[in-house]
């Protein structure tokens, strides 16, 4: 069995690091916050020191990281992952990042001799403590089918989308429909307060409607119910799509839709709600409305 070296214990990493355990891999977990290392060891898992040391005990690496600069201070920082490498390691990096530092980080793997596949998740923190999680895996094709072991422990589908930076591509094009959606939803749901109408039985109308969506799904109850509970931050979608917002600069693309959603999530941020789900949106829809959706 593989030993496995996990970087992030978040709230995507923790429940993935348990999953691993409960298939049997070895895991050696690090985290910058030392204390969130405790529960992984306590269910069986090593806990190293640095990322230096997490690398050099593992056959993958996975890191699971907030955003580009932490990542990079994990990954070329003293005692980072660079100064554990060795060349029977393959990096397998489920942090939603730019492209360019994805692109970097594979360049300058390479140079050492180690397979890295840029492998961001979906699927929230329920499909990362079901083990439902969605890879979508930019990089060698043959790097992703070596450990395919490694994945079906965490998740259910996996998709090949191309060279190194085309799962971060994927997943910021993802998130951008994501992110869309669950404002579209919580605007809905603004006009459909204001007119006092049913929220559950109108809830019931979307989920069944033309309008249904993965957000209607997961997020409409939520809402409805002022659970905002944090299954995926509204500071994370925010910070995603800042990134997507920045791609499609560079790629001379406009996406107003993207923008709009944006500026709705970034008045979240704003008013306090950061750190709750991004389903949180809708309470500044309901500033506007001046009552709860689900009153």
């Amino acid at each position: 069995m593989k030993h496995v070296g996990f970087i992030g214990l978040g709230t995507m990493g923790a429940p993935m690091v348990a999953n691993l355990l409960n298939k049997g891999f070895a895991v050696t977990v690090y985290n910058r916050t030392a204390s969130k290392a405790e529960e992984a060891r306590a269910l069986g898992a090593n806990v190293a020191s640095s990322p230096a040391e997490a690398a050099k005990a593992a056959d993958v690496l996975i890191s699971i990281i907030s955003n580009d600069q932490a990542t990079e201070e994990v990954y070329y920082g003293s005692n980072g992952i660079f100064a554990g490498l060795h060349d029977k390691l393959t990096i397998i990096d489920c942090s939603t990042l730019s492209p360019g530092l994805v692109k970097r980080l594979a360049s300058d793997l390479a140079a050492k001799g180690v397979d890295f596949l840029d492998a961001p998740v979906t699927g929230s923190k329920p499909g990362a403590v079901n083990g439902t999680l969605l890879f979508m895996i930019g990089g060698k094709e043959a790097a992703m089918e070596a450990h395919m072991d490694v994945f079906q422990a965490l998740g259910t589908k996996f998709l090949y989308m191309g060279e190194n930076g085309s799962g971060a591509v994927a997943k910021l094009a993802h998130n951008t429909i994501v992110g869309i959606n669950n404002v579209a939803l919580a605007e809905g749901f603004s006009i459909a307060a204001k007119a006092n109408l049913p929220m559950y039985n109108f809830m019931e109308l979307i989920q069944s409607g033309s309008a249904g969506s993965k957000a209607a799904e997961l997020k409409g109850r939520k809402i409805i119910e002022h659970d905002f509970s944090n299954q995926f931050s509204l500071n994370l979608m925010l910070k995603d799509m800042k990134l997507s917002s920045q791609l499609t600069d560079e790629m001379q693309l406009p996406t107003p839709m993207l923008e709009a959603a944006k500026s709705m999530l970034q008045m979240g941020q704003t008013h306090g709600f950061g750190e709750e789900d991004l389903s949180a949106v809708a309470k500044a829809y309901e500033q506007w409305l001046g009552k709860r959706i689900g009153d």
